[in-house]
C-alpha cells in the first residue's frame, strides 16, 4: 500500500534496505517528512520485527556525516582535499577517464567492485560492467552466500529454505548468529523452540541461541567440514538415514558411505576440539527428530573448505530425508519477476542456455584476472586478493582504474596494508557511498549515494523469494540512488540497453508480473509459495533428476566429487612452529549494531558498541596480566592492532574473538580515519591456499598472539 492511516497518523509502507533481509517497515510521516520508522506487522519476512539498525533509519537519513554532493579530490591521496562539483561534471569526468583507460589499456584494465549485497543495484552494476566490456567484476561472492548457494544447487538443484512455520522438530543453527544478522529468522527459531523443537547450535562463540540450545558444539574455527562428515558417518553407520528417500531419490550414496568411514567421531574430535560423544549426540538428535532443518551462515564460507563444507551439510539434509517436507528444507516457487529475480548470485551463475551469450562470457573470462586461478566454471568473478595482487604485481596485467559501489575495501579486504598500497597505485578511482570512508578518502571522485528512504526500488531478501516495494519518502542534498548513478553514467558512456530513468527500469523488472511500479506500490509485495514434495512430480533440478551426492560433472571440472577436508594454513596442526610464537587462534565477530564496516557514524548504534572489543578467555588473560577493559595488542605476522579486552569464561582458552570492520569516522583528518588501528584485516592474509572451487580466503582460524598495550 502507498500509505495508511492509524490513530490519525499517516504511514507509508516500505522496505528497509540497511542489510540484505528486506524487512517491512512503516514510515510515520509528520508535516510531509518522515518522523519515525517501525516494523510492518503485515510483511511476510519480518512480521513487524525490526532490528536496532532498522529502528535507527532516520539517523542514517539525517546524519551530519552524510555525503550530499559529488566530490573531486584536489589534494594527494596522502593528504586528500575535496572540491564539490556538479553531477553532470562528475559523470562527464568519469566517462572521459574510463573511455581513455579503455582506449589505452583495454577494457580489462578497469575493475568494477561490488560491496555488501545491495539487491537490485547489484544487478544493474553487473550490467554496467558488461557494457564496459570488462571481465573483471569483483564481489564478496567467494566468502558470502554463494558457496552455500552453489553447493545446494549442485546437490539438489535449489537453495533450501527452512520451514520454521510448520514447525520443525529439530533445528541446527550452524556458523551463524541470526540475532545479529537476521532478526526475523532469530524470532522464527525462538518460536519453533517454544513449540518443542530441539535446538543444536554449532558455533565457537556464545550467543543467546547457544545459551538456550539443547546441545551446543564449539568447533575450532574452520573445521566445520570434518564435523559435518563425522555426523554423516554416525547417521550412516547407525542406519539413521531415510532409506526410502536415499534409495529412490539419490545417486552416489555408496561412494558417500565409503568416503565418510574415515571421518569417525574420534578423528573429528581431534581435529575440531568437539567431544566425540557430543558429535554422536548431535547426529542422533538431528536424525531421529524429523522433520529437521539447518540454518547455516557466513561462518562456514570464509576458509579454503567453504564450498565443500556447504556440500557436506547439503548432503546431511538429503540423507536425513528432510528435503521438501513440512518443517524441513523447502523449495519456494518464485514470484513473477524473472527479469532480475531469482538471481541473487548473478556473478556466479551456471550456464544460461544462450549459446551466443555463453560464448561472449567465455571469451571475456579468458581475459579476466582470474583466468589462471583454475576456479570452478561457475565462479565467474574475480576474487579480492587477485585484484590487489594484479595492481601491485601487474600479474597477469595491471588494473588501472576502479569503480567501487558501496564497498570500504580498505577495511573489508584481507591484508589491508596491501589493499592500501593497491589503492595508492591505481590511476583513477570512483567510489559511491553514503558516507566518507577510508576507501573513499583515497578516491579521485566520490559520489553521494542515497539512503533507502530517498528512492523507489524493488527489494528482496537473499534467502526468501519475496519482493517488496521500497518507497521514496525524503531527500537529502543531491544524493542519488545507485540505480540512477549507474543508469546516468551509462548514458554518458553511450551504452545501449539501459533505461530512460529509474522508474522505467523498475517497470521492466516487474513486467512479468503484469504490474508497473505504481501498481506494485499499492500491492506492497509479491510472495513466492512453499512447495512440498515437488520432486515426486518433477524430480530434482539436477542432471540425474535426483539428489547428487557424487556429481559426475565435478570430476570433469577437477572438483572433488566428495568433500575432502584440508587443514587451514597457520594453525597448530599445519604450522606447529608458528603456533609456538602465536599461541591463540583468531575468529572474527560482527556486532548486531553494525553491518560490516558501516554504521559507526550512527550515534544510537555507536553508543551500544562504542569501541572495538576482543574476547579473551579469563584464565588465559590472567596469565598475560590482562584485565577486563585493558587495551591490548593483537598481532600476526602481517601486523598488529589495538582493541579493548573483554574477559569471558565461555570462550575456549585457545581462541580469541576479534571485532570486525573497525575504523573511526569521528577522526576525519587522522590517517584515513584510523583505518589501521583496530582493523582485523591488518591481521588477515590474502595469500594462498584459497578454496580451489571458488577462491574463498582464509579469514578465520589463523594464529595470533595477544599482549597488553
Amino acid at each position: 500500500m502507498k500509505g495508511s492511516q492509524e490513530n490519525n497518523k499517516e504511514y507509508i509502507r516500505s522496505t528497509c534496505r540497511l542489510c540484505y533481509n528486506g524487512c517491512g517497515i512503516l514510515v510515520e510521516m509528520k508535516n510531509g517528512e518522515p518522523f519515525r520508522v517501525k516494523g510492518d506487522p503485515s510483511h511476510p519476512v519480518s512480521r513487524g520485527i525490526l532490528c536496532k539498525k532498522g529502528l535507527a533509519s532516520l539517523e542514517y537519513l539525517n546524519s551530519p556525516y552524510r555525503l550530499s554532493r559529488p566530490l573531486m579530490r584536489v589534494g594527494s591521496k596522502k593528504n586528500p582535499q575535496w572540491k564539490e562539483i556538479q553531477w553532470d561534471s562528475a559523470l562527464e569526468l568519469i566517462a572521459e577517464r574510463f573511455a581513455d583507460t579503455k582506449k589505452r589499456y583495454g577494457a580489462e584494465s578497469i575493475q568494477v567492485i561490488k560491496g555488501g549485497a545491495k539487491g537490485i543495484s547489484d544487478v544493474l552494476l553487473k550490467k554496467f560492467a558488461d557494457a564496459l566490456e570488462t571481465p573483471n567484476y569483483t564481489s564478496m561472492a567467494s566468502i558470502c552466500f554463494v558457496p552455500g548457494e552453489m553447493a545446494s544447487r549442485f546437490t539438489y538443484g535449489y537453495y533450501a529454505v527452512p520451514d520454521f512455520d510448520h514447525p520443525p522438530r529439530c533445528i541446527i543453527v550452524w556458523g551463524c548468529n541470526p540475532e545479529s544478522s537476521a532478526i526475523s529468522i532469530y524470532n522464527d527459531i525462538n518460536k519453533a523452540a517454544k513449540k518443542g523443537a530441539k535446538l543444536i547450535v554449532i558455533d565457537p562463540l556464545k550467543s543467546r541461541l547457544a545459551q538456550k540450545a539443547d546441545l551446543w558444539l564449539k568447533p575450532r574455527p574452520g573445521t566445520d567440514l570434518p564435523l559435518a562428515l563425522a555426523i554423516a558417518h554416525v547417521i550412516i553407520r547407525e542406519k539413521l538415514y531415510d532409506r526410502n528417500f536415499v534409495d529412490r531419490w539419490t545417486t552416489g550414496f555408496e561412494q558417500l558411505e565409503k568416503h565418510v568411514r574415515a571421518y569417525t567421531p574420534e578423528k573429528a574430535a581431534n581435529i575440531t576440539w568437539v567431544d566425540r560423544d557430543k558429535i554422536i549426540e548431535a547426529a542422533r538428535l538431528y536424525a531421529t527428530n524429523k522433520p529437521g532443518c539447518i540454518q547455516w551462515g557466513n561462518g562456514l564460507e570464509t576458509n579454503l573448505n567453504s564450498f565443500q563444507t556447504c556440500r557436506a551439510i547439503a548432503m546431511l539434509r538429503a540423507i536425513s530425508g528432510n528435503l521438501a517436507v513440512p518443517g524441513g528444507e523447502l523449495r519456494w516457487a518464485q514470484p513473477p519477476t524473472e527479469n532480475v529475480f531469482p538471481n541473487p548470485f548473478h556473478h556466479a551463475q551456471a550456464n544460461t542456455g544462450d549459446e551466443n551469450h555463453e560464448r561472449l562470457i567465455y571469451e571475456r573470462h579468458q581475459k579476466s584476472l582470474s583466468r589462471n586461478d583454475n576456479l570452478a566454471p561457475f565462479a565467474r568473478y574475480v576474487t579480492p586478493p587477485r585484484v590487489v595482487k594484479s595492481v601491485i604485481r601487474k600479474d597477469p596485467y595491471p588494473i588501472r582504474s576502479a569503480f567501487i559501489q558501496g564497498s570500504n575495501i580498505l577495511c573489508s579486504y584481507p591484508n589491508s596494508r596491501e589493499t592500501f598500497e593497491a589503492l595508492k597505485m591505481l590511476e583513477f578511482v570512483v567510489v559511491t557511498d553514503m558516507f566518507m570512508t577510508p576507501t573513499a578518502m583515497m578516491a579521485d571522485v566520490v559520489l553521494p549515494a542515497a539512503s533507502y528512504l530517498e528512492f523507489d526500488s524493488i527489494e528482496a531478501p537473499c534467502h526468501l523469494p519475496i519482493v517488496s516495494a521500497q518507497q521514496k519518502v525524503a531527500s537529502v542534498g543531491e544524493s542519488w540512488s545507485d540505480l540512477k548513478i549507474l543508469n546516468e553514467l551509462a548514458k554518458k558512456l553511450n551504452f545501449k540497453d539501459f533505461w530512460r530513468d529509474e522508474r522505467a527500469f523498475l517497470d521492466w523488472v516487474l513486467a512479468p508480473s503484469g504490474l508497473n511500479f505504481e501498481e506494485f506500490k499499492d500491492k506492497g509485495f509479491l510472495e513466492g509459495t512453499k512447495t512440498y514434495m515437488h520432486y515426486e512430480k518433477y524430480g530434482f533440478d539436477t542432471p540425474s533428476g535426483k539428489v547428487e551426492l557424487f556429481p559426475a560433472i565435478f570430476q570433469k571440472w577437477g572438483v572433488d566429487p566428495l568433500p575432502v577436508y584440508k587443514e587451514l594454513p597457520e594453525t597448530p596442526f599445519s604450522d606447529p612452529a608458528l603456533s609456538a610464537q602465536y599461541p591463540f587462534i583468531a575468529v572474527s565477530r560482527k556486532s548486531p549494531y553494525f553491518k560490516h564496516s558501516r554504521d559507526r557514524q550512527i550515534p544510537p548504534l555507536r553508543k551500544m558498541h562504542p569501541e572495538p572489543v576482543v574476547i579473551i578467555n579469563a584464565a588465559e588473560a590472567q596469565k598475560l596480566g590482562i584485565k577486563d577493559g585493558d587495551i591490548v595488542f593483537v598481532e600476526t605476522r602481517r601486523g598488529k592492532i589495538r582493541q579493548k579486552a573483554k574477559l569471558s569464561g565461555d570462550i575456549d582458552k585457545r581462541l580469541i574473538a576479534i571485532d570486525y570492520g573497525w575504523y573511526f569516522p569521528e577522526k576525519k583528518g587522522h590517517q584515513l580515519m584510523g583505518w589501521a588501528a583496530s582493523n582485523i584485516n591488518i591481521l588477515t592474509s590474502n595469500d594462498p591456499p584459497f578454496n580451489k572451487e571458488m577462491g574463498s580466503t582464509n579469514l578465520r582460524g589463523f594464529l595470533c598472539r595477544v599482549s597488553k598495550a
